[in-house]
Formats: structure tokens, sequence, C-alpha cells
């Protein structure tokens, strides 16, 4: 990561990005007319809950509000009045999850011009990690586009998942989300979804909004099959894909005694990596020419040497020089996982906390608005030496989004810059003031 700035980049600071959300949120047609309240001080109000690190859904009563809390919400997240909670659930569950992608768009499209993204380049492409991950889970709670689940003693439960997705790089701690694609009983179809259909919707999606962005795919073992690679080949985009012997045995079988051997030494760290290029994936007709990579790692964590296997189907020619950093890429998948799934449950994003269910899509368009604050986040703790210093400051996210949070309850705040500028080393305190009146 570069050094911190002591400014951020104008077109990629919070406050540029939530103005440009802001105007998305306009745009989406009004979907409830029956009250004035406008849809976008909906969804601007949820975003800011997830903006803010709030456990629960905040109360937006005009009458509950304090003060600071009606003022910061429109300076800083545009909101021209607040709703109340149950309001909120029932415009949010009548927006489409398809309505907010093109506010990923949007914070994607200024990633591109602040120059961000050329940090992310990855052999020629970038890394596009895929990943499925559950939201949603209840034996009670559920609603028309639940996916079920009957088990033997007869129970049914009901649930919801998303397909992640976030451009990634072994160099860069931060990601950069794209829209998730929410794996949902579709329209018209009392089938269950799953991740293999929610993934094909997605790179559908993905080649049309993006159709000059080189990607390389990179997905667990489920997409380890030769409909799926004929896929990813005719839409153009490179991948490197997880192989486990049990689902590929042909693959492993073909691929023995032709690999070559190489050793690399990273510090303290080892790696035997072996290759083969051009090898059929399987007997199957329509089998895929794919070049395989296997690697041992012995890598030291304190006095310990931890061993782990690894192996991987990619079209990126493997030689001597490129081996490792195909390696590092295919492993750089855990970071779907732990830099974003992870750190959504276990830094102060209530990723599984229950926000409201609906009858439509509610939990969905929470999750999305939860994903696209997350987005911003790892946008500020990339580009913007405000928010790095504070941060650093804090020592830790919790504490931080702890802090902010009490400012955002007890100080009228004019700007995202003073506000990040009061979380930093240089702010000694304020004197309380009280309305005498």
């Amino acid at each position: 990561m570069k050094k911190s700035q002591t400014k951020a980049k104008k077109q990629l600071f919070i406050s540029s990005l939530l103005k440009k959300i802001r105007k998305d949120f306009l745009s989406i047609k009004n979907k409830k007319n029956s009250r004035s309240i406008k849809q976008a001080d909906c969804l601007s109000s949820a975003l800011s809950m997830f903006s803010l690190k709030s456990p629960s859904l905040l109360s937006f009563d005009k009458e509950k509000l304090k003060d600071p809390e009606k003022y910061n919400l429109k300076t800083l997240f545009g909101v021209t009045q607040a709703p109340c909670d149950t309001y909120m659930r029932e415009v949010l569950d009548e927006i489409s999850p398809r309505d907010l992608r093109k506010s990923f768009l949007t914070v994607f499209h200024e990633a591109q011009r602040g120059k961000l993204l050329e940090q992310y380049k990855f052999l020629g492409t970038y890394l596009c990690l895929v990943d499925g991950t559950e939201i949603f889970n209840s034996e009670k709670i559920h609603c028309e586009n639940c996916c079920t689940k009957k088990h033997r003693d007869g129970r049914i439960t009901y649930h919801h998942q998303i397909l992640g997705a976030a451009i990634a790089t072994p160099n860069m701690k931060q990601v950069i989300p794209l829209c998730p694609e929410p794996i949902i009983k579709q329209d018209g179809n009392s089938k269950n979804d799953c991740e293999r259909n929610s993934l094909d919707r997605f790179l559908k999606d993905l080649k049309k909004e993006h159709p000059r962005l080189k990607l390389t795919i990179v997905s667990d073992a489920l997409s380890a099959n030769a409909p799926h690679v004929n896929k990813l080949k005719k839409l153009r985009y490179n991948f490197i894909i997880n192989v486990k012997h049990i689902g590929n045995k042909t693959l492993f079988e073909k691929a023995k005694g032709l690999t070559k051997e190489i050793t690399i030494e990273v510090g303290k760290n080892k790696y035997i990596l072996r290759y083969v290029n051009k090898v059929a994936l399987n007997n199957t007709k329509e089998a895929p020419l794919v070049n395989f990579l296997e690697c041992e790692s012995f890598e030291i964590k304190g006095k310990k040497v931890i061993k782990k296997y690894f192996s991987w189907i990619t079209d990126h020619k493997i030689t001597e020089n490129t081996a490792y950093e195909i390696m590092l890429g295919g492993r750089s998948r855990w970071k779907i996982e732990n830099e974003t799934f992870n750190t959504l449950k276990n830094q102060g994003y209530h990723f599984e906390h229950n926000f409201g269910h609906g009858k439509k899509y509610l939990h969905t368009i929470f999750a999305l608005l939860m994903m696209l604050a997350f987005l911003i986040d790892q946008l500020q703790e990339a580009t913007c030496g405000l928010f790095q210093a504070a941060l650093k400051d804090k020592e830790s996210k919790k504490m931080l989004w702890e802090m902010l949070r009490s400012f955002f309850h007890t100080h009228l705040i004019k700007s995202w810059t003073q506000l990040f500028k009061a979380l930093g080393k240089g702010f000694k305190g304020s004197v309380f003031t009280f309305d005498t009146s």
C-alpha cells in the first residue's frame, strides 16, 4: 500500500462518493408512492446505519432523533427527511436488488478514474475473487424469495445467500468489492437457486457492465468443470480455479509424471511448485486444455513449520518466472473470505445480524447496502490519509467505529473531513455547551 497521504483523492473521498451514490438512489423508480418521504432518504438512511456500524436499525422517528443526529444525517449522508424504521423497511422491501447495481458501478468507475485500480494489476489483468456465503437462516422467518432445505427429521429451514466478488491483489490488503449476486429464488421459479446459477448471472452482468476489463476469475473447486471453463474462455476471461483429487481425478492422472518442478525460497518459507501446460481437464469431448499447477508450501510461523498443499488449473502460461505469481494469485482467494466476509462478520459490520427480513427483498437489500458501505470504507483505507491516520490512532476498526458513532450522536459535524480529523491524533477533546434558553 502506498504511503499515507495528508489529503484524500477528491473523487475517492467518502463525501464525493456519497453524493454520487445519492444521485443513483434518486434515479431509482419510486416503488411506493403512498407517502411523501423520499425513497432515496430510506436508502441513504439505511446506508448511514451500515456506515456507522450500528448493531441494529437506528430509530429514525423525527420526534426521537436528537438535533446532532438530524443535522449529521443531512450533512454527511444527504438525508432530507429521516424515515421511521417501520416505513424504511416497507420501502426497501419493494426495491429490487438490481436497482443497487448502479451505485456499485459508480464507485468502481471512481476507483478507475482515481488510478487506484492500477495498483491491482496481475499478469496484465485484475484478479476477481468469487465465493458464496450465507446471509440468513431460520426455521420460522421466511419470504417468497427464500431458498428452502428439507431435513431428515422433517424440519424445513429457510435461507438466503449471496455470491460475493471482489477485485484483489496479493500486494494490497484492501479489496474492491463488486455488486454481489443474490442467491434467491428467481421470479416465477419454485426451485431453489444455487451458487452455480448465480455465478452464471454474475459473469453475464460483469461482461455487460465492464466489456473491456481484463479479469482473471479466481474461484473454488465447484467451478472446475468443462462447461464453466469453456464459458470463461468464451467470455475471454482468464481463470485460476482450485482443483481437488476427488472432483478431478482424471486431470491429476493425466498430469502425473508430466510436471516440471521448481523450488522457490522466500525468506524462511519454501515452496515446491510442479506444473504442466496444455493438459485436458477430463476425458469428455468438450474438455478444454488447461494448465495445471500444484504447490507444497513450508511456511514458518514462530517455531512451527506449517505444511500445506494447493492445486489449481489456469489458462495463464506457467513458467519458472510465472509459477510463483500464479500460486499467489490462486491463494488470494482467501481474501474474499477473510478480508471480506470475515471482516463484515467480525469487525463491527454485524453481517450476520437480522436487521429485518421483509416479504420480498428487504434482507437482500440490507446485505447489498452493507457491502456498499464496506466498499466505501475499503477505498478510504486504501487512499485517504485522514482515514488512515484516524485508524492508526484508534489502533482497531472496532474502536474507530465506536468513536465515529459517539461523535455522530453527540456533535454537530459539518463534513467528513472535520469528522476524520476529530477521530485522528490531533483532536484534544471539546467543551460541553448547553441550551439555556
